[in-house]
Order: C-alpha cells, then sequence, then structure tokens
C-alpha cells in the first residue's frame, strides 16, 4: 500500500522542519498528550519513514498539524523527529507555525497571536507578519525547570563531570565548562556525536527524570553543551545532541528554555531579561524569562524564545509498503 504525505519542507535558524500538510493518521484522544500515545502506538512508522533515510536524515524533524482538543484554542501539534514524537519542540513550533500561516493552513482567531495545544501542554504564540512572510515568531512555552543538579559521571574522553538537568518541553543534560571541557571550540562535531552518547548514557544510569504533572514525559533525551557567547551581542552559545548523531543546528528552543531555567534558578537571569543564545553554527534565538511560576511544588519560569523559519521548497513524499525500506532505516 502507498501512502501520500505532503510536505512544506524548511528550517528554523539551520535546523530542518518537515510540516506534514497532508497525510496525517486519525488519532484519539482528549488532548494532545494522549494524541502523542496513540500515534506512538499505532504510527510511528511514519515519524521512522519521514525523518529516516533515505527519505530523511539525522537531523530531520518536523510535524503535523491537528484541530485543537480545547474551547478557545486554534490548533494541535505534534512532533516527530529522529529521536522519537517529542512533548514540545521549539525550533519545529516556530517552522510548523510559520509555514501554516504563510500557505493559508491556519486562520488564527486573533491575528498576530495562536494558541497551540502540544502534547507537553498550551503554548501561547505570537507572529509579525510582512507582505504574506512570517518574519518573526515567539513561543510563550510551558513551564520550565531544573529536575536534577551535581549528577557526578565519569565518562572516558572527557573525565569526571558535575552535569544538572533541567526541563524546557523536554529533559536536557546540561554540560557546563569543566576540567577537561573548556568550550565549544575545543570539540569537533564529531567529537560532540561521540561523547554525548555516553554522556546521556551514565546520567541516565543514575537519574531518570518525570514530569511532575504528566508521567508520560519521562526520561532524558538530550544533551546540551554550554559555553560563552563567540558573536556581538548573545548572551551564550550551546550545543545540543539529540536523537543518536543529531547536533542541533539552531539554539533549539527547548533547549534554550531549559537553559534559562537552569541560569534563573543559579540567579544569573531574572524575570524580563533578554537571553540572546546562539547555536553550534551561530544562529540565534532570543529568549526571556516571562515570570516564575510553580510546577507543583517545584520553583519554574514560563520562558519565551522567538526565532525565525524559512520555507524551502514542497514535496510530496511516499511511503510504499513494497519498499523494503518503507520503514526508513539509520546507519549506525
Amino acid at each position: 500500500m502507498r501512502h501520500t504525505f505532503f510536505c512544506i519542507d524548511g528550517h528554523t535558524a539551520g535546523n530542518p522542519v518537515r510540516l506534514v500538510a497532508g497525510g496525517a493518521p486519525l488519532l484519539k484522544g482528549a488532548n494532545m498528550s494522549e494524541r502523542r500515545q496513540d500515534f506512538l502506538a499505532r504510527f510511528d512508522w511514519i515519524r521512522t519513514g519521514l525523518c529516516f533515510e533515505p527519505r530523511g536524515h539525522d537531523m530531520m524533524s518536523g510535524g503535523f498539524l491537528y484541530p485543537p482538543c480545547k474551547e478557545g484554542s486554534d490548533v494541535g501539534i505534534l512532533f516527530i523527529e529522529t529521536s522519537g514524537c517529542l512533548p514540545m519542540c521549539g525550533h519545529g513550533t516556530i517552522g510548523i507555525i510559520t509555514f501554516a500561516l504563510e500557505h493559508g493552513l491556519i486562520s488564527p482567531a486573533q491575528t498576530g497571536r495562536i494558541r497551540a495545544e502540544v502534547p507537553a501542554g498550551e503554548i501561547d504564540i505570537s507572529y509579525e507578519m510582512e507582505n504574506g512572510r512570517v518574519t518573526s515568531v515567539r513561543i510563550t512555552n510551558v513551564a520550565s525547570y531544573v529536575a536534577a543538579k551535581g549528577i557526578k559521571i565519569d565518562v572516558e574522553g572527557i573525565g569526571p563531570l558535575s552535569i544538572d538537568v533541567a526541563y524546557g518541553g523536554n529533559y536536557y543534560a546540561i554540560v557546563e565548562p569543566q576540567g577537561r571541557y573548556t568550550g565549544l571550540d575545543d570539540l569537533t562535531a564529531s567529537e560532540i556525536l561521540t561523547l554525548s552518547p555516553k554522556i546521556r548514557s551514565a546520567v541516565r544510569e543514575q537519574f531518570t527524570p518525570v514530569h511532575p504533572l504528566d508521567p508520560t514525559i519521562t526520561g532524558l533525551s538530550h544533551v546540551l553543551w554550554a559555553d560563552v557567547p563567540k558573536g556581538d551581542g548573545a548572551s551564550a552559545r550551546n550545543a545540543v545532541f539529540y536523537g543518536d548523531k543529531a547536533i542541533d543546528r539552531s539554539p533549539c528552543g527547548t533547549g534554550t528554555s531549559a537553559r534559562m531555567a537552569h541560569l534563573a534558578d543559579k540567579g544569573l537571569l531574572d524575570t524580563g531579561e533578554s537571553f540572546v543564545h546562539e547555536s553550534y553554527i551561530q544562529s540565534r534565538f532570543i529568549g526571556r524569562i516571562e515570570e516564575k511560576t510553580m510546577l507543583g511544588d517545584i520553583p519554574a519560569i514560563i520562558p519565551s524564545v522567538e526565532g525565525t523559519a524559512y520555507n524551502t521548497g514542497l514535496n510530496t513524499v511516499w511511503i510504499d509498503s513494497s519498499d523494503p525500506f518503507w520503514k526508513g532505516f539509520q546507519v549506525t
């Protein structure tokens, strides 16, 4: 059987986004978290088929638009990428909203503002358009917090490390400069790809984060290498590892949210302060702590992240069960 998917391809700050504008499966669930579980149980072959080779690559990510579950919301978003069906994806949201608006796929109740439902919760989005082009998107993200501090690991090739874990829609092991890690300029991309899985595995052996309000959001998925900024006007720099072999080309939206929660916990970033985050390739997001809050009994922040996405083309993708690689593959 041949399944056809109509895609809008592009990137946010250099990292790919594939909006699947046609071919999304019908999902069961009263909210996007339940729909995510249904997708994983019945349709994960769509994710692997669209994101893995030969139709995708190690960095591929994207998502689907769905009708919202709640009155007052404009749209639901389900995310897919090589690492899984994420609870939240910041660069993906910026790209998906940009492409959807530019192609007339969503019509917000209020111009310039969108209320979106994602598996991690509800997010508010503001955007600016000029001559039919979306020039910026700002996400007010889900509550973000520090989940663990001072996890001691010893990884071959980088030495002893003290790791904090923070949540910004996904869970991040944050590696700050210490010991033999003196900064990103001293690591090649191949070294980041080699060391990051080892760090993630070592932290996973000691700690499994679970969201205090949604137990389906669990597990450490990303590694954020933190560093000082490289360009003028930036606040910090990072390289985010995800999946099996991917370095985020963007500054990472949920990673930026997690890092802001981390810095706020240290007393190094306050409400209302601009946080200009550079990526590994020096593209930028503009973050800000909108307010401080509580996530259950855990201190948290409400972060926002602003960025810009670019459409690079339209793509009709077939997944045909007669193809030996219809589910996609990865080379390890």
